[in-house]
């Protein structure tokens, strides 16, 4: 597969999500608004070669001596091998260090190192990825890539949108797509012929394939003949509920706990490299906690709830603690007066829980309706954040089945 793909000076975004692991770096910077400077530019480098001494001193040295300031970077270098990862953001003067002498710049260093990827991009000046999106009968993280991407919120431009199945004329999708001229295909496919020719010459011209819920799948040869990469939605915290049908899977096997994973296709089914996923967990446990906590305590504060938890339960009390909920993988409870923790619990998975994926409760209540449209919210948001995180040049290739992800 080919992560971070970019073969010429035109490489817009690119790559990434999810934790950082063991000795990744964050080097805090200023403000990434350079709008009190409007003849500045931002930029992203990302860099991938065998680890040796001086790399970050050099690739500072590239950027300041061009006139760029550098404003956050990450680095790893994993444990047991000699690797190393970079993501750097910076800005600079585009009459000082033009876009082409940028690119000669960067690969210096990419042959002095001799890096396996080094790739710059400017994304006021460097084109949009162009993207093909395929998608069978279920629309919703169809339309809400064609949503996100008519907000701007996606920064990729659709050149078609592929199906196995007909909509019709007078569907929102297609009305849609009719408004902003975005062609539709439909290739019904039967069980000997996916009509694999026919997309490939529909997306030769694209960056990278979209898999909005397309329900068929996609060959080693098609994967092959079209040599970029392709990211898939899947529900489910994989390798669970693999192949069809995976919400009625995890909803016959009673989980508490159900998710989203976007992840790149390969030719074995649903093990490609994870680039996102996120969770919807079964809160009531956590709450009843954090409840017994309160009464414990007998603390007088003020409560302060954020985001989507109500504790009725504790308005209806006489205590009146201070409630701090952070979407970044804990549950944490201080008293308000002193600032001191009271209680913190793992909430998630991940480190980087986004705040946009909403927290539901799944139980026993739930029957498969309702269990598949909390699945479909997870996979809408799953899948738009590993897309933009792609086209932020955040995810880098690690080993034969992992990516780094700033």
């Amino acid at each position: 597969m080919s992560l971070l793909r970019r073969v010429n000076a035109g490489l817009p975004q690119a790559i990434g999500f999810t934790r950082r692991p063991f000795k990744s770096l964050k080097f805090a910077g200023e403000s990434l608004d350079a709008s009190d400077s409007p003849a500045l530019l931002h930029g992203i480098h990302v860099f991938h070669c065998p680890d040796v001494l001086g790399i970050v001193a050099k690739l500072s040295e590239c950027i300041a001596l061009r006139g760029g300031n550098i404003l956050g970077a990450d680095i790893f270098v994993p444990e047991k091998n000699q690797v190393f990862y970079s993501r750097s953001e910076f800005v600079f003067d585009p009459a000082k260090w033009p876009r082409v002498q940028m690119e000669e710049d960067f690969l210096k260093l990419s042959k002095m190192f001799n890096a396996m990827r080094s790739v710059v991009c400017v994304p006021a000046l460097d084109p949009k990825y162009k993207i093909a999106v395929l998608a069978s009968k279920q629309d919703h993280c169809l339309v809400d890539l064609l949503h996100g991407w008519q907000d701007g919120r996606l920064p990729v431009d659709i050149t078609c949108i592929i199906s196995n199945h007909e909509r019709g004329s007078d569907t929102h999708v297609i009305r849609f797509l009719e408004r902003h001229g975005i062609p539709y295909h439909c290739l019904h496919t039967t069980k000997g012929n996916k009509r694999e020719a026919e997309i490939l010459d529909l997306v030769q011209d694209t960056d990278f394939l979209v898999l909005a819920r397309y329900m068929q799948l996609l060959s080693g040869d098609f994967l092959s003949s079209y040599g970029k990469d392709v990211i898939n939605i899947h529900h489910g915290l994989l390798p669970s509920f693999k192949g069809g049908n995976p919400s009625k899977q995890a909803f016959d096997a009673g989980v508490k706990l159900i998710g989203a994973t976007s992840h790149f296709v390969t030719e074995e089914l649903d093990s490609g490299p994870i680039i996102e996923q996120m969770i919807s967990i079964w809160v009531e446990s956590i709450l009843w906690k954090l409840y017994s906590y309160l009464l414990l305590f007998e603390l007088p504060l003020c409560i302060a709830i954020d985001y989507h938890v109500k504790l009725n339960d504790v308005w209806k009390t006489k205590l009146k603690l201070g409630l701090i909920m952070k979407f970044d993988g804990i549950v944490r409870l201080r008293c308000l007066t002193i600032g001191q923790l009271v209680f913190q619990h793992t909430f998630c998975v991940q480190h980087s829980f986004s705040p946009l994926a909403q927290v539901e409760r799944v139980s026993h209540r739930e029957n498969l309706h309702s269990f598949i449209l909390k699945s479909e919210n997870l996979e809408r948001q799953c899948l738009a954040k590993a897309i933009k995180s792609y086209c932020e040049l955040r995810v880098l290739p690690y080993g034969e089945n992992k990516t780094v992800v700033f």
